[in-house]
Formats: structure tokens, sequence, C-alpha cells
């Protein structure tokens, strides 16, 4: 079906490599896509440090603003208790902050398919899985680097900086790919600029309300607790708060997630998201590699 509306101008003003060439001429289970397409992910990050900023500044405002004012607001918390709620909202602000930057990448693809640089993809003689792959290497190397740097602000929320961080850092990418994995699937199934952004938006916002970042997971109504408890991402941000070194407001028997009276362990909350990852990339491979 030929689009006939106006195509609203692009707002990612960083050159575009000719990645249709530089696809051309080595064999066909080289590394070369792979390093090529997180190259450009990342020239189009150090090219945009307005979207870097704009990135940090949602994440940033929910960790200051909203924290500091819902304590304000309660008469029977004391100023003892103000940065132990912080602590508590602080993996979901870090796991809000890699939403952004990953799902951009499901956005360029849809862009390059309507200006013409996914055709020079497409005729390269490398398998049309390691696009996909390549982008999602990218996106999650971006999500990362957003995390990192809402990390390195994580004092004000009484977080400790320890070598335990690096395992946070780690979960972090995890829950980037599986984001990066999700948009771009979205992005192989619908070709409309416009109607890429509105279903993203409208399914990223009910994953982070659902997902035990503002309030505990326990104790909630009966249709709550099982939507909570459905969302895969209440397990990332569960894994992540259970594993930053900080107060103990993060491992408390009123925050932990329990699942009846079982309480599933990081591993198994990590190997689900893991497990999903693979599943988005299977699927956006498969729909990616039969779509002109």
């Amino acid at each position: 079906m030929t689009h006939t509306g106006t195509v609203p101008p692009r707002t990612d003003t960083t050159p575009v490599t000719p990645v249709g060439d530089s696809f051309r001429g080595s064999g066909r289970y080289s590394w070369k896509p792979y390093a090529l397409l997180w190259r450009r992910e990342m020239a189009r990050l150090r090219h945009n440090p307005v979207r870097l900023a704009m990135g940090l500044l949602t994440p940033l405002l929910f960790l200051v603003v909203l924290g500091t004012g819902l304590e304000a607001a309660s008469s029977s918390l004391g100023k003892a208790q103000l940065n132990d709620y912080r602590a508590y909202l602080f993996p979901g602000v870090l796991v809000m902050s890699v939403q952004a930057p990953a799902i951009a990448v499901g956005i360029s693809l849809v862009w390059d398919r309507r200006a013409g640089v996914l055709r020079q993809m497409l005729v390269s003689p490398f398998p049309r899985s390691s696009i996909v792959l390549g982008l999602a290497l990218g996106g999650a190397t971006t999500g990362g680097i957003y995390g990192l740097l809402v990390l390195s602000v994580g004092g004000i929320a009484s977080i400790s900086y320890t070598p335990m961080l690096l395992v946070v850092f780690v979960e972090v990418l995890l829950i980037s790919l599986l984001f990066t994995s999700l948009g771009l699937l979205a992005a192989v199934t619908i070709r409309q600029v416009d109607t890429f952004q509105i279903v993203v938006s409208l399914s990223l916002m009910p994953l982070m309300f659902f997902s035990g970042a503002m309030f505990p997971p326990n104790g909630l109504p009966g249709w709550l607790d099982t939507v909570v408890k459905l969302n895969p991402l209440t397990y990332g941000v569960d894994a992540v708060r259970r594993t930053l070194p900080g107060p103990d407001s993060l491992t408390s028997e009123q925050t932990r997630l329990l699942l009846g009276d079982w309480n599933p362990p990081i591993a198994a909350e990590l190997g689900l998201l893991a497990a999903l990852t693979a599943l988005a990339l299977a699927l956006a491979a498969h729909r990616f590699a039969r779509s002109s």
C-alpha cells in the first residue's frame, strides 16, 4: 500500500553513513555488519549531545523531584527516610533511562526504510539477520551508556559506589537489549513512523507503571497484583533493586517481590529476561528476513 501522506521531517540530523556500500565486498559470515551497525549507532549518539541530555532529564526529574515531593507530602515520614525512598525509586529510574535510547533504534530502522538506506543493506551479501543483530547491539550499548550516566549520580539516592555496580551495569545492559529487541520487533512490523511512535509510547508507559518501580509489588488489589506479576519488567526492576548496594530499604521485607511465598532468585529473573530477549530477537530477525 502506498503512503500518500506527508512524511514528517527527520529530527535526527546525524549524517547517515553509506552502510550499503560498506556492506559489500566481504565474506558472508564476517563480523563486519555487526561492527558497522554498532559504530553507526555510536556515531548517532556522539553527534547528538542534545538527545543524550534530554534522555537523562526525565529519569532525573523522577528521582529528584518526585522522590523529594512524595516524601515531603507525607507528614509521617522523617528526614532520615528521604534517601530511603529515593533509593527505592532509583532502580525504576535506572531502567527508565535505558528505554528511550534503546527504542530509538527501532525508529531509525523505520526511517532507514523510508529514506531508502535499508535497500542498500538488503542487497549486501550478508544474512538479513545480521542487520537486526547489529542494530540490537548498537541500541543496547547506547542504553547502557545512559544507564551508566544515571549510575554515576546514584549517590543522591544513597547508592554506594562498590564493585557490585558492575553487576548492576550488566543487568542494565540486558534490560536495554530487551527494550531494543522489542523496539526492533515493532519496527519490522510497523512501517509508518507516526504509528510506530504511538504504539511504542503507549506500550512503554504501562510496562513502567506496572513494574513495581514506584510502589512495592506486594499487597496490591487482586487485578493490579496479577498485572504486576505478569509484567516481565517487574523482574528486571526487582533484580536491579536487589543487586544495588545501598540502604536496607532496597531489600526489606516490604519491597521484596514474592510469588506466593516464593521469592524468585535473581538468576531466575535474569534468565526470564534473557529468554524474552532471545525470543524477540528471533521473531524480529525472522520477520525482517521475510520482508522486502
